[in-house]
């Protein structure tokens, strides 16, 4: 969940921060999606300790418990826009599957693929993002006019992408993985990691701004209104694009 993208989400951090809103939160559920496993706070490292504790945590409460679907029947991602798919995809460096067509076509794109996005090679690899309209045409250069199933470099920073490889939407399994793995070397071979101070720094001489869909900030002390200074501990600032200047805090 994206907690600067939908009040929606924003109301279920704070049912895990009694009533607070922080732009992060964490906690271990049970396969009901209701039991807490843990307590909720900002982040694994304050509920579970050190990244070698949270793995073992991890793994015990992974165990208590048999693995009854397929895993290859996960659910695939989606974005509230693409707006924000090319952002995270570029914050997290990967390649962005944008999927376009008529909404009916898009129904049973979801489930189809399925095996394809939670194959062992693509999972971690790319972000999925379904997209029935045309805005997205306007901020990717190479996207021609129809539907399909588009790989997309995404911009610096987020604001804009390039079309790599295209599909059609009808495309099999194995010439979706072959796409994928061709896009996805394209990418690592023209694309050099970021440091994130450097990137920050530039972003900010640029004046990279990312216009987030709910207001920026955060509500510490729980009375329903975004923080201002002298309030909740500390002063709310403008938003900045999540793979350049930012929040105070990375919404996630």
């Amino acid at each position: 969940m994206d907690s600067y993208e939908s009040e929606r989400h924003q109301e279920w951090v704070r049912r895990f921060l009694d009533g607070r809103f922080e732009n992060s939160v964490f906690c271990i559920l049970a396969p009901n999606g209701q039991t807490w496993l843990t307590r909720a706070s900002r982040g694994p490292h304050q509920v579970l300790g050190s990244p070698s504790q949270s793995i073992a945590r991890m793994k015990e409460f992974a165990g208590r418990y048999e693995v009854k679907g397929d895993p290859q029947a996960a659910l695939v991602e989606d974005f509230h826009s693409v707006r924000q798919s090319l952002n995270v995809a570029s914050a997290d460096q990967r390649v962005l599957v944008h999927v376009t067509g008529a909404e009916e076509k898009l129904k049973v794109l979801r489930e189809s693929l399925r095996p394809v996005a939670n194959n062992p090679s693509v999972i971690g690899r790319y972000h999925f993002d379904f997209d029935d309209g045309y805005e997205w045409r306007s901020k990717v250069t190479g996207a021609q006019s129809g539907n399909g199933i588009f790989m997309i470099k995404p911009g610096e920073f987020g604001l804009d992408g390039k079309v790599l490889e295209k599909l059609s939407l009808d495309a099999s399994s194995d010439e979706m993985l072959v796409g994928l793995e061709k896009a996805r070397q394209t990418f690592a071979g023209s694309t050099a990691k970021k440091v994130y101070s450097q990137h920050v720094a530039k972003g900010r001489q640029l004046e990279i701004y990312f216009e987030g869909a709910v207001e920026y900030g955060e509500d510490r002390d729980g009375d329903g209104e975004i923080d201002r200074r002298g309030r909740g501990g500390r002063s709310s600032r403008s938003g900045r694009s999540k793979s350049g200047p930012r929040p105070e805090s990375r919404p996630r």
